[in-house]
């Protein structure tokens, strides 16, 4: 009998001011539901408290929900502290209010995947379970 793979974990955050929080809940409840291991750490989180939940429980990625147009700032000091922390593995991906034109850039910086209003949750859940692992261990 084959080994079973480890449950992906990954840590769920809404950075900065915004307070809509129903997709992401969406979201990661359908992650839950794909066999995924979420941690959500709740509106207002800061850079610094979603990676430190993220050093903390283990994880494979961080999914940030994005909505307040600061995703440049944000996704950035959240892969700044994943490099400080020695953490680059863990995966960073996101979605929410980001333009198409800032979507090279992030991906410059790091960002594995961003995904634009209308993506569904399967597109998400099929992303995470088809790439994060393999993202994750071949850092």
């Amino acid at each position: 009998m084959a080994a079973k793979a480890p449950v992906l974990r990954v840590v769920i955050a809404k950075p900065g001011l915004d307070g809509h929080d129903r997709g992401v809940k969406v979201v990661a409840r359908a992650l839950r539901d794909a066999g995924v291991e979420v941690i959500y750490t709740g509106l207002r989180q800061t850079p610094e408290m979603i990676v430190g939940a993220a050093l903390q429980e283990d994880a494979d990625a961080i999914g940030l929900s994005v909505l307040s147009g600061a995703h440049m700032t944000l996704f950035g000091r959240v892969l700044e502290l994943l490099e400080e922390n020695g953490a680059r593995d863990i995966t960073v991906f996101g979605g929410g209010i980001i333009p198409e034109e800032d979507i090279p850039e992030l991906e410059r910086m790091g960002v594995a995947k961003i995904f634009t209003p209308g993506a569904t949750t399967a597109e998400i859940g099929d992303w995470v379970r088809g790439n994060v692992r393999a993202l994750h261990t071949a850092g």
